[in-house]
C-alpha cells in the first residue's frame, strides 16, 4: 500500500489514479496529522510525502515517522517545488525525491524501484 500525503486534493487525485493504474493500492491523507494517523492503522510499503504543507510540514512528518518506526523502515519519497530540497531529503533519510510540478512517470518509477506493484 502507498500512503500519499499532500494538502492539494488535485495532486492527490492525479497521483492516486496513476498509481492505481499501475496496480498499487493507495491511501490518501490531506495533511501530516492524517498521514501519521493512517500509519497507526496500517504500515504502508512506501510514503509519498509533500514537503510544503500547512501546520505540520513534510520534514516534521518524516522526522516523526523515523522516530516512531526507525529511519528507513518505511521508505519515504519526498516531493517539493523547492529543487534544493532534494539534497535535504537525502540528508534527512528519505529514499527518494521528485521536484514539483513533477513528472508523474518519475514519481511512479521511484515508487516502483522501492516497491514493485
Amino acid at each position: 500500500m502507498v500512503l500519499l500525503v499532500d494538502d492539494d486534493p488535485q495532486v492527490r487525485e492525479v497521483v492516486r489514479i496513476n498509481l492505481e493504474m499501475e496496480g498499487y493500492a493507495v491511501r490518501e491523507a490531506g495533511n501530516a496529522e492524517d498521514g501519521l494517523a493512517a500509519l497507526e492503522d496500517e504500515a504502508p510499503d512506501v510514503i509519498l510525502l509533500d514537503v510544503m504543507m500547512p501546520q505540520v510540514d513534510g520534514w516534521e512528518m518524516l522526522r516523526r515517522v523515523q522516530e516512531r518506526h526507525g529511519v528507513g523502515s518505511i521508505p519515504v519519497v519526498m516531493f517539493s517545488g523547492q529543487l534544493d530540497a532534494g539534497r535535504e531529503a537525502a540528508e534527512r533519510g528519505a529514499q527518494g525525491f521528485v521536484g514539483k510540478p513533477f513528472d508523474l512517470r518519475a514519481l511512479i518509477e521511484q515508487t516502483k524501484q522501492i516497491v514493485p506493484a
